[in-house]
């Protein structure tokens, strides 16, 4: 998927018009948790897009798209780097203004909160060098231990491909849900599992370092991902980081 296309779509998602214009001023007033700071929260475990480099400092996508939008809307950036089963909960209990985590946009999720998707996304299955198994898809995957991080969007799906495999008579996967990624993929290194399942890009950046190999990629895609922000309180936060996303596709800094 080109960059063009990508733009184009989060373009369609947000409703954007090739002739927004270009923000002249920062807001004033945008309600946040502590006044002059956008507090978001992030779970530092999904390289490339989120994770801390070996001199202890927050890299990534979603790191800098955060900055970004930070500079724009006259805040200072502040990170809180914790595990994602606390950031729904934790926005609703203000503890930050926005989560900023590569979170998964459904139906569900939009009662809930008001979400702002920026990205598509795709799933990959990462298997040991050479691809022993010849994994090319979810079929191949049939009783074998595949490994996840726990509680995300992958863990809950790749449940439900396993689930709907059984009924149909195919031997159940052994799925092992780890705190992180990294933790699944040093699963896969030691054999403990047979295969890792998890987004697309992740899936690349631990093979191309790794001795792993991609057997499928591509998996369920256009799956949008989305900043969060409380139901209640924070419409106009979300809706001023909506515009500065416009005037990034806009400029071309989103690019």
């Amino acid at each position: 998927m080109t960059r063009t296309t990508v733009s184009a779509l989060v373009a369609l998602a947000l409703g954007l018009s090739a002739t927004a214009a270009l923000a002249q001023d920062c807001p004033e007033g945008l309600p946040t948790v502590e006044p002059g700071k956008l507090t978001m929260s992030i779970n530092a475990t999904i390289p490339p897009r989120q994770y801390i480099d070996s001199s202890g400092n927050l890299q990534g996508l979603h790191p800098d798209l955060g900055n970004e939008i930070a500079k724009r809307l006259c805040l200072e950036p502040v990170y809180m780097n914790v595990g994602f089963e606390v950031q729904i909960p934790g926005l609703a209990n203000t503890r930050w203004d926005m989560i900023n985590t590569g979170m998964y946009y459904n139906p569900d999720r939009a009662k809930i909160m008001r979400m702002v998707p920026y990205v598509v996304n795709a799933l990959a299955i990462v298997v040991e060098r050479g691809n022993p198994l010849g994994v090319q898809g979810y079929d191949d995957l049939a009783g074998q231990p595949v490994g996840t991080e726990i509680a995300g969007f992958a863990d809950n799906l790749i449940r439900t491909i396993n689930e709907e495999q059984v009924a149909k008579g195919m031997e159940s996967m052994q799925i092992q849900a780890f705190n992180t990624f990294a933790e699944a993929f040093a699963a896969l290194g030691a054999g403990q599992v047979k295969a890792v399942f998890g987004p697309d890009a992740t899936a690349a950046y631990y093979a191309e370092r790794g001795s792993f190999d991609v057997g499928a990629s591509g998996l369920n895609p256009g799956l949008p991902s989305s900043f969060g922000f409380d139901g209640q309180t924070g419409e106009e936060l979300a809706e001023a980081v909506a515009q500065v996303l416009r005037d990034m596709v806009e400029d071309g800094t989103y690019n």
